[in-house]
């Protein structure tokens, strides 16, 4: 009888020691998270200068601060060929004011930017800049980019 104690004894430990070596682990493996976010980052580090589209314009130079603000202006642009762009549209500049009308959400406190090429005729600028103030929006700027401390 002692005999089958201690082989009954002997085995329950047996066992035990199975189910201790198949417990679940409580410890996360963060590695596989790591290299997913790591990924990702490059994958958006790659895409995000391509998501700004827009009419290309090789804009002027000016040493001004950047004007601060919390909602997305309008923008219109003016290429070097003379054509007029409201965001991304063509249009003539004598449908401008109707569109701007249209699309401002402020009325007449709406910010509109204009982006003149710098090639583009400082007439044709003065001309549009001239029509949409003169149809009551006020809050009009012109757009340049940073002047390099070098030249």
């Amino acid at each position: 009888m002692a005999g089958n104690m201690a082989n009954y004894s002997g085995s329950g430990s047996r066992r035990r020691r199975r189910r201790n070596n198949h417990a679940p682990m409580s410890e996360i493996n963060v590695t596989p998270m790591v290299d997913v976010m790591l990924v990702l980052l490059i994958i958006f580090m790659v895409a995000a200068p391509l998501l700004t589209v827009g009419v290309p314009i090789d804009l002027p130079e000016t040493s001004a601060r950047q004007l601060g603000g919390d909602n997305e202006p309008i923008s219109i642009s003016i290429t070097a060929d003379g054509i007029v762009y409201l965001q991304e549209t063509e249009i003539e500049i004598d449908e401008i004011v109707a569109k701007l009308k249209a699309i401002s959400d402020n009325g007449y406190e709406e910010r509109i930017y204009v982006r003149g090429d710098r090639e583009t005729d400082y007439g044709t600028i003065m001309k549009l800049m001239g029509t949409i103030s003169a149809a009551g929006f006020t809050r009009l700027g012109l757009v340049t980019t940073e002047q390099n401390s070098g030249s």
